[in-house]
């Protein structure tokens, strides 16, 4: 009998350890199993933050029945959908061609050759047991029929690999922005109906547009989002930070888990927004979003934590609602009656008979008063001691690449130095607990150990982190890293005839199929990330290796995102960057200037790629980017060098002056 306390360290797959089924890892072993033994695979997908994944484990696989008809008649293997990514895209594609929709917990009965013949997600118990009969009956009797099945799906998942190419052009761009536009909620901001999804990367998209294009409108769809997501219940008044989604219109319902991925974008997006429009609630959103992952999703090593649960003691949101008389009764009346009336907490409530702490009616949310603060304050410290949250403490290469670029832009634009020094301890966290002896990535760490090698998301992640910190601190390490991770990325990743990235390595687990990933959904897709490592790469360094495989990138996902290109928010990220002007400066200098800091804070510039020549930096950086061999570090002042769309202007000594040159006197 396998050992399911010891295979994996996943919190996904030991917060359950007690129940009977006997679970046994993805591999090479279970699958054996399943041909020795002539029966088909049982896999559950699933997530440790995931509430219905708690649901059918309390309520199906903890049941001696279950269990009993599950380990007699099947293999049954558990994955973690986030330390198995790749597992995961395979068979939610399986589902969403059988059924049209996915989630999870994701269900999959499967051949011992891993071949899927049914997918679904949750199922009560009654239904599940049905199916699990049912099954194992055409296993015995029909099993042709199984088989058959299994293969065309596959056959099918297969044909789908490729995609189109075309070339990217500013049509799709703006077509895009006028998708958002037809089903944008001008009332409560977000898109499309409930359940809302803030989608972070679609309203830097349109921020950028705007700035680009000059459209009102698509910088006010954005604002309008972002300012709603603050005064709903989708934001944590009293600990900071956000819910994964909300489950109304008008964002106070949530589904209360926290994830860090979200909460990264969303401090891109609302740090673009600051900069943008230095518009100070956007800014204090970005620190209380930021404080909230380094007070409470941060490992004593320094890496981030994957989230926290919905669920408290069992009940979804017990943690994060009150009663006025329980505010009261904490604060005191006066205070109590304050508190509760600019967070909108009645005695009714707005959740099951109590409330969640929302600024939906707050007509000024600007200047939230000192008094308010000291009560949230002391009501954050209480609610602390009151319940507790389960949290998901694996540490993803991934997630932490997307948290690095978040802090290392927020350090720069907020002035922020504790934020920078976050971003660049994780940075040295990636590299001494996430990477191998002979460079490769791992993609989890969890209570010391490493494992699982790192798939395309946890390179393009973490490849972009690194190229947002050296734009900041302008240390050449952290753009050689970026550069080691992308050329890995190219060499076992890559599809070098007809462009894009597969979500694992050739030189890893090869499984059923290997579909090119290009959808930007909740967290933006490895292809589109890596597009934008590449471009810049290759605008940063002129190196002729970055600018072919970025040609090719793009040519694909031109032709993948052709359909509906609102699909696909992070890849019109890159198509704005390659598509307008953009512009290139090598600033030499004795040390990194602070006007340039200054400059570089003082405004959102995509298009511009900025490289720092000192002393110290000279021979690694010609080495990275030979172009500026020719260019001498002054002794004493400053030389700026810019480059327009092809031509290079004469070397000036001032910030000033290439505020001119780029029109921004």
């Amino acid at each position: 009998m396998p050992n399911r306390l010891q295979f994996e360290q996943s919190p996904y797959l030991l917060q359950h350890r007690e129940n009977p089924v006997d679970w046994r890892p993805w591999g090479k072993e279970a699958f054996q199993a399943a041909r020795e033994e002539d029966k088909p695979v049982f896999l559950s997908i699933g997530y440790s933050t995931c509430h219905w994944c708690h649901v059918m484990a309390h309520e199906s696989f903890e049941d001696e029945t279950v269990a009993e008809t599950v380990n007699r008649d099947f293999i049954p293997i558990k994955v973690d959908r986030e330390e198995r990514p790749d597992v995961d895209a395979v068979y939610m594609a399986a589902c969403l061609a059988m059924t049209g929709s996915g989630g999870w917990p994701l269900t999959v009965l499967l051949t011992p050759e891993q071949k899927p013949f049914w997918a679904g997600t949750y199922l009560p118990k009654q239904a599940l047991l049905s199916l699990l009969h049912q099954a194992a009956r055409l296993w015995r009797e029909d099993r042709d029929s199984l088989l058959a099945f299994g293969e065309e799906l596959t056959a099918r998942l297969k044909a789908k690999e490729g995609a189109g190419t075309g070339l990217p052009d500013r049509g799709l761009v703006s077509r895009a922005a006028s998708l958002y536009a037809q089903s944008f909620d001008p009332h409560w901001g977000g898109f499309g109906h409930a359940p809302k999804f803030p989608t972070p990367h679609n309203l830097i998209f349109l921020l950028r547009y705007a700035q680009r294009t000059g459209d009102d409108h698509a910088r006010a769809m954005a604002e309008r989002t972002l300012e709603g997501m603050y005064r709903g219940g989708l934001f944590d008044h009293v600990g900071g930070g956000f819910a994964r989604y909300s489950t109304d219109e008008m964002w106070l319902v949530p589904h209360f888990e926290k994830m860090l991925y979200d909460n990264a974008l969303l401090a891109l997006a609302y740090t673009e927004a600051y900069q943008l429009t230095r518009r100070p609630l956007y800014g204090e959103i970005v620190r209380r979003t930021l404080d909230y992952v380094l007070q409470e999703l941060t490992d004593p090593q320094r890496g981030f934590y994957c989230g926290q649960d919905a669920d408290s003691e069992g009940v979804e949101g017990k943690y994060y609602v009150f009663t006025a008389s329980e505010l009261k009764d904490l604060l005191g009346p006066e205070d109590g009656e304050a508190f509760c009336r600019w967070y909108g907490v009645t005695e009714r409530g707005n959740f099951e008979g109590k409330s969640i702490l929302n600024l939906i009616d707050q007509e000024q949310v600007e200047q939230e008063p000192e008094r308010i603060k000291c009560l949230r304050e002391k009501v954050y410290a209480y609610r602390l001691g009151r319940t507790q949250l389960h949290k998901d403490d694996k540490v993803l290469a991934a997630w932490n690449g997307l948290m690095i670029a978040a802090l290392a832009r927020a350090g720069l634009v907020l002035d922020e130095a504790r934020y920078l020094d976050a971003a660049m301890r994780a940075a040295a966290f990636l590299k001494q607990s996430l990477t191998e002896e002979g460079g490769r990535l791992l993609a989890r760490w969890r209570e010391g150990q490493g494992a699982h090698p790192g798939k395309l998301d946890d390179y393009a992640f973490c490849a972009w982190g690194l190229l947002e910190l050296y734009g900041v601190t302008f240390q050449t390490a952290y753009l050689a890293e970026a550069q080691r991770l992308t050329g890995r990325l190219l060499e076992r990743f890559f599809d070098g005839q007809a462009g894009g990235f597969y979500p694992y390595a050739s030189d890893g687990e090869q499984l059923i199929t290997r579909t090119k990933e290009t959808y930007d959904g909740a967290m933006p897709s490895g292809n589109s990330v890596a597009a934008l490592v590449l471009s810049r790469l290759a605008r940063l360094t002129g190196a002729a290796r970055w600018r072919t495989a970025a040609d090719l990138q793009l040519a694909y996902l031109a032709g993948a995102v052709r359909e509906y290109p609102a699909g696909y928010g992070f890849a019109m990220l890159v198509f704005l960057e390659e598509l307008w002007p953009s512009a290139e400066l090598v600033c030499t200098s004795r040390t990194v200037p602070e006007e340039l800091a200054a400059f570089l804070r003082e405004a959102s510039r995509p298009e511009l790629t900025v490289l720092v020549k000192t002393p110290e930096t000279a021979k690694e950086l010609e080495g990275l980017a030979p172009f500026t061999q020719p260019y001498p570090v002054p002794e004493t002042g400053v030389r700026y060098y810019l480059c327009q769309n092809g031509a290079c202007a004469q070397p000036v000594d001032s910030i000033s002056k290439i505020r001119g040159h780029l029109g921004q006197d």
